[in-house]
């Protein structure tokens, strides 16, 4: 069992935003961050959708999100 908590996308984004990522550009759902020193991350949910928990560990393993950035 990991310790994330399923969230709305918004919710991540702006968590995402506030250790350092930004929007590179988008198209439709599909945005592109980008963060010095790290490689490009797609972030491609909807707002309002629930991201679960393993899907937010996939995201923190490549972010560097952490659970409590949410």
């Amino acid at each position: 069992m990991n310790n994330w908590k399923s969230s709305k996308a918004k919710q991540v984004l702006k968590a995402l935003e506030k250790i350092g990522w930004r929007v590179k550009r988008q198209t439709g759902s599909h945005k592109v961050l980008e963060r010095e020193g790290d490689e490009d991350y797609i972030f491609a949910f909807h707002e309002g959708v629930e991201i679960g928990s393993v899907m937010l560990s996939k995201i923190a393993k490549k972010t560097g999100l952490k659970p409590e950035d949410l």
